[in-house]
């Protein structure tokens, strides 16, 4: 095999890929035609570490490859030292909202922090846990005693004075309060109190709904709610950026769900919403974030609901006109992604060959001819031209592989000569009824 993959990396890659799904690791591994891409991705954290800001619109119809995009950039900036972040829009997690939706986006932000070492999310707790020994270390030092003393509870008031001196130093909006549900998650942390350090997560992660409980549970004047989320998140980048961390990287995919909100003033809140963000990215007014949203060509090109509708929004992401015929600016804010080429797939499925074999410890008997083969009858069948996704190209290569490895009688001829070609796209007519609106 040419390529060095771990037994956990390729396990998940053959079971992730034949559920039709990207793998969470070793996406580096399948990684073919990306090359340019990931290079601008490179040196895009680059800036960020550097103190820049950048937002990145991922254009490109279903099966494009957006979503393994993200998996790669993802793994990209982990291993840069970022945090990184995720989630989905949908119609329950929004830019702006007034009823639960924009916090709720909010909310699976931070339920997804990633670092290197939980690369799965789930990471807040050590990345607090983490700081607050690091606050502990400078405080011991400064009052020049061990790191075991500086725990005693006479010493709380110093660790307390410390943790709010930092905080105000790096938070802005909702610094107050955000240093206050701080130091109830050191309380919780120093004294064992599993109970106080939940409800110190709980504010953090904007789950309470209503001010008097957080008031009753932790003595905080206000939560995390639609209107100040994005504060929280820059208070946290700068949080993450002190602790020695490069930058925050937040991936939000799915973005035809803002295309798709019915009401065109609820729709176009949104549209601003994110109009802020990327204004705020471009002319410096935070730091060390990047901001990467996943659309569909409607969702950004659309004139009646994109966000081409938006005239701020469209001057801002129109494409560079001196890149055409097939010449390429991905310095720009919006990068279109196309599906891999034929040449780039059949690089794909001789890896996957490797991997697969690798995994089960076998070694089928299949030449780069039976792979053009293969190819060469899944793009030939009626229907492929307009149905056929790399994804379906992908998934039925390794079942067949998958059927070879425990039926030895079975010829590959045989089971290629049963393919048949299907619309794996999702449904639009919802998209269809939205247009006649």
């Amino acid at each position: 095999m040419g390529i060095k993959v771990k037994p956990k990396e390729a396990t998940e890659i053959i079971n992730s890929l034949i559920g039709g799904i990207v793998p969470r690791s070793g996406v580096q591994h399948i990684a073919v035609g990306r090359d340019d891409e990931i290079a601008a991705v490179m040196d895009a954290l680059e800036d960020v570490k550097n103190g820049h800001n950048v937002m990145k619109f991922w254009i490109g119809d279903f099966g494009s490859g957006k979503s393994f995009m993200f998996h790669l950039i993802k793994s990209v900036a982990l291993k840069k030292k970022f945090v990184v972040a995720g989630a989905d829009f949908t119609p329950d997690n929004r830019l702006y909202s007034y009823d639960g939706k924009a916090v709720a986006l909010y909310s699976a932000i931070i339920d997804n922090i990633s670092i290197n070492t939980k690369p799965d999310g789930g990471a807040l707790p050590s990345l607090l846990e983490k700081w607050i020994e690091q606050v502990m270390e400078f405080t011991a030092k400064e009052s020049d005693v061990s790191l075991t003393e500086i725990r005693n509870e006479q010493y709380l008031p110093l660790i307390q004075q410390n943790i709010f001196k930092t905080i105000n130093e790096i938070t802005e909006v909702g610094g107050y309060d955000f240093g206050v549900i701080v130091m109830k998650y050191y309380e919780g942390y120093i004294q064992g109190d599993d109970y106080l350090r939940r409800n110190a997560l709980r504010w953090l992660k904007g789950e309470y709904r209503t001010k008097t409980e957080a008031r009753q549970d932790l003595g905080v004047r206000e939560i995390i709610n639609d209107q100040n989320y994005y504060d929280m998140l820059k208070n946290f980048t700068k949080l993450f950026v002190s602790m020695g961390y490069s930058g925050f990287m937040i991936n939000l995919d799915e973005a035809v769900n803002l295309y798709k909100i019915s009401n065109s003033l609820t729709r176009e809140k949104n549209y601003e919403k994110l109009l802020a963000i990327y204004n705020d990215c471009y002319q410096g007014k935070v730091s060390n974030m990047f901001f990467n949203i996943a659309g569909t060509r409607e969702f950004l090109e659309n004139e009646r609901r994109g966000l081409y509708c938006y005239n701020a929004l469209k001057t801002r992401l129109e494409p560079n006109k001196y890149a055409v015929d097939g010449m390429k600016d991905l310095a720009q804010p919006v990068i279109k992604l196309t599906p891999i080429n034929h040449n780039e797939i059949f690089v794909l499925l001789k890896n996957l060959k490797g991997i697969f074999d690798f995994n089960y410890k076998t070694n089928i008997d299949l030449s780069e001819r039976d792979i053009r083969f293969f190819m060469e009858e899944m793009y030939n069948k009626p229907g492929a031209s307009e149905f056929l996704l790399p994804r379906e190209v992908i998934r039925g290569f390794l079942n067949i592989l998958s059927t070879l490895r425990q039926n030895p009688g079975v010829t590959f001829k045989k089971l290629v000569g049963g393919i048949e070609i299907k619309d794996e796209r999702p449904a639009d007519d919802v998209l269809d009824i939205i247009e006649v609106l």
